[in-house]
């Protein structure tokens, strides 16, 4: 096509045969069609390589090769509830495993939805959608690499909305001057090559530069509107795009139904107004080619009609982009337990009762390898509290683990580490894992003490699911030992429900000044053929093997 341009051109200027004007205005037409054509492939081609890597990261994850997705490390928070102690953020967490999401916003929601508590209602809401999603694996993959083509980060998100709420607007002089100083020019410009007069020329040469003194003197402003950023345009494109997957999709579950229709807008649909606000960033990013933006505004005030348009989209539709982006990122966060679920069919949707009845069948943890995790059946329908005991590396803190997992997981709708299981959702609260803060100026038993007293206040308010790992470990054996049956009282007075693993025999008698809610529950170590043999079964009763003093002298500590 150029070279038919090129030789139109060099015809035309050698013979001055109008009628060549023609066929380069059908070559300009055609090249324009092929860029246009050739740019969609292009996408088309870049879509399915983001479909084969993502085939291939999750083949990976499956093979137990590496975890080829972000962690969510900045979400870390060490004062939250259960978040820490259990390991939700970070290498190997359980973001780390769950995490599907290709936007800032989807990674953001997901890690709210992992550290928040849902309604009863919510929860099923939320199973529905999760189990149709499970089966939809072609579009789950579509959403994911859709998304990760956006190629956002929370930088321009934070902007976007702080932009979307501003409420900037041109004034009325503008607006006239916008429209007036270019038509004056370009009747002037006219006119005056019509009729060959110098004078007029020079006017429409002064009026030019009007124009730009208008532009320039309103620079900064316009470029305020493009955050700084280059080619914000294409990324709001992407999530137009990801928009209109959505819509375009049916759906069976009212929770994805009702995401779907936070997209309609007017007589419209979400996805079409965002596309409109990614042209008017694109028309606006051109302001970057200072020599065509010369040229445009001198003649037309180009930009500032662009500005004006832009301002006028977010007076009219600024308020929504949040709400719009929201369905993107609680999608995308849907769609990751949907994956999770989908990696492990033998995993259980629990169901829901009010009676403060907990029952898992199969408990696991939901992380570790099938190969090596060992299943517990464990209850809380009658004795509401266990007494955990148990030797070092028995299995007592990852039994506790799966159990504050396992409940995480099901207050959010997801499917849990079980063959079945039937729960009534509770706060999660948990004392596990905590250290010094040199920070702070926190000694460790002070930190420890701060987060028991957090659970209390927290139980006063509501009975929660309260897990607790050998608590007070910075003081001596009496003081330890008394403070920690005080602590399993408090559990019983705010009608708690968990467990509390404890290496102190004299602990477990308190089960016995509490024989209807408190029970005692034990993992045991065996020594067989002069080597320790742990089976991580729970079994009834108080744990009557050692195996410290074995294993020091086995590894000649003593």
């Amino acid at each position: 096509m150029i070279l038919i341009i090129g030789i139109c051109i060099y015809y035309l200027l050698k013979t001055n045969q109008q009628l060549l004007w023609l066929p380069i205005g059908l070559a300009l037409i055609g090249f324009l069609i092929i860029i246009r054509w050739h740019q969609q492939l292009a996408n088309a081609m870049l879509l399915k390589q983001t479909l084969i890597r993502i085939n291939e990261d999750e083949i990976r994850y499956l093979n137990h090769e590496s975890i080829p997705f972000d962690n969510g490390l900045e979400y870390l928070d060490r004062q939250h509830n259960y978040a820490f102690d259990l390991d939700f953020f970070g290498d190997q967490s359980l973001f780390h495993h769950l995490n599907r999401t290709g936007t800032s916003i989807g990674s953001f929601r997901l890690a709210g939805l992992l550290k928040s508590f849902l309604s009863n209602e919510e929860i099923l809401a939320n199973q529905s959608a999760i189990k149709e999603l499970s089966d939809k694996i072609e579009w789950r993959q579509s959403i994911l690499a859709l998304s990760k083509l956006t190629n956002d980060n929370c930088k321009m998100y934070r902007q976007l909305i702080q932009w979307s709420s501003g409420g900037a607007q041109i004034s009325k002089t503008l607006q006239l001057q916008s429209f007036l100083l270019p038509a004056i020019f370009i009747v002037t410009g006219i006119i005056s090559i019509v009729l060959n007069n110098a004078a007029l020329q020079y006017m429409a040469g002064f009026l030019f530069l009007i124009n730009l003194f208008v532009f320039f003197h309103h620079l900064k402003k316009i470029k305020h509107e493009l955050f700084n950023m280059d080619k914000v345009h294409a990324i709001i494109n992407s999530y137009s795009t990801v928009l209109k997957e959505i819509e375009t999709n049916t759906y069976e579950s009212a929770r994805l139904n009702q995401l779907k229709d936070r997209l309609k807008y007017k007589e419209g649909f979400a996805s079409d107004e965002i596309k409109k606000l990614s042209d008017l960033f694109s028309s606006l990013e051109s302001i970057q080619n200072m020599m065509g933006a010369v040229i445009m505004n001198g003649i037309s005030l180009y930009h500032i009609h662009v500005y004006h348009s832009l301002l006028r989209w977010k007076k009219e539709h600024g308020q929504e982009i949040e709400k719009w982006m929201k369905v993107i990122g609680t999608m995308e966060a849907l769609n990751s337990l949907a994956n999770f679920s989908y990696n492990n069919p033998k995993f259980c949707f629990p169901s829901i009762n009010v009676d403060f009845n907990i029952e898992f069948k199969d408990l696991g943890h939901p992380l570790l390898n099938n190969s090596v995790r060992i299943c517990n059946d464990i209850g809380f329908d009658e004795q509401k509290f266990i007494i955990l005991t148990g030797s070092n590396m028995s299995g007592k803190s990852t039994f506790l683990r799966s159990l504050g997992v396992n409940m995480v997981l099901a207050g959010i709708g997801s499917a849990v580490c079980a063959t079945s299981a039937n729960i009534h959702p509770l706060p999660v609260l948990v004392s596990m894992r905590l250290s010094d803060s040199l920070a702070d100026n926190e000694s460790y038993f002070f930190a420890e003490v701060k987060r028991l007293h957090h659970i209390m206040e927290q139980l006063k308010n509501k009975r929660g699911f309260v897990l607790l790992d050998e608590i007070l470990r910075g003081t001596n054996s009496d003081d330890k030992r008394s403070g920690t049956i005080e602590v399993i009282k408090k559990m019983v007075e705010y009608q708690a429900v968990g467990a509390i693993a404890t290496h102190d025999i004299e602990v477990c008698k308190t089960t016995a000044s509490y024989p209807t809610y408190l029970t005692n529950k034990r993992f045991e170590t065996e020594i067989v053929n002069n080597e320790l043999v742990f089976d991580y079964k729970i079994k009834e009763g108080i744990c009557k093997n050692k195996s410290a003093y074995f294993l020091m002298k086995q590894m000649g500590v003593i």
